[in-house]
């Protein structure tokens, strides 16, 4: 539920009420609904550490993005110095924009702290480690968000075991539904 509360001003007319609208705060119940989700990462990397991350875009960019027109198929974050970087992910024109489209797969900068990117940097100089966007969002202000994950690379028998392990709970699942409590 919204809350509100008005305010009589002292010196206006009685018939003047200022009425005050605050937003109700997110719980941890609420499902943020993702823009793009980048499933092959979840099944070719293992993820280690989660991030959050702000992006910097157009403003084309943000009404493609709420249009859910992005992929983050292929896309990977590079760290450059003091800065990190989105690189690959695809956001389609915007459709109604006028002349000068925004280019889509270009290199977005990712708002990051700088003890954040620190942290980042020093996993990536570790072999192995990649940092792999997971999805796009709108967060509960409305401000886009990248959640990143520092992966590494799965082998080919790591998702064989995967597979077996989700099938196995999948069964366990099925045969002891009966035994619980409706």
């Amino acid at each position: 539920m919204h809350s509100c509360f008005a305010v009589l001003l002292q010196n206006s007319p009685p018939s003047v009420i200022i009425v005050h609208m605050t937003a109700r705060p997110r719980q941890d119940n609420d499902k943020i609904s993702p823009v793009t989700v980048n499933k092959k990462a979840y099944a070719n990397f293992e993820l280690i550490e989660r991030f959050e991350a702000g992006v910097s875009l157009l403003g084309s960019e943000v009404k493609s993005l709420r249009a859910a027109q992005a992929d983050l198929t292929g896309s990977y974050a590079r760290v450059d110095g003091a800065q990190c970087w989105l690189v690959g992910a695809k956001i389609t024109p915007y459709q109604q924009q006028g002349q000068s489209l925004h280019e889509p797969d270009r290199k977005r900068k990712l708002l990051l702290h700088k003890s954040e990117i620190r942290r980042i940097r020093t996993k990536l100089e570790q072999r192995g480690f990649t940092l792999v966007p997971l999805r796009i969002y709108f967060n509960d202000r409305g401000l886009a968000k990248v959640e990143m994950a520092l992966a590494r690379g799965k082998r080919q028998y790591d998702k064989r075991r995967t597979i077996a392990e989700r099938q196995q709970k999948r069964e366990v699942d099925r045969d002891t539904k009966k035994y619980r409590k409706r």
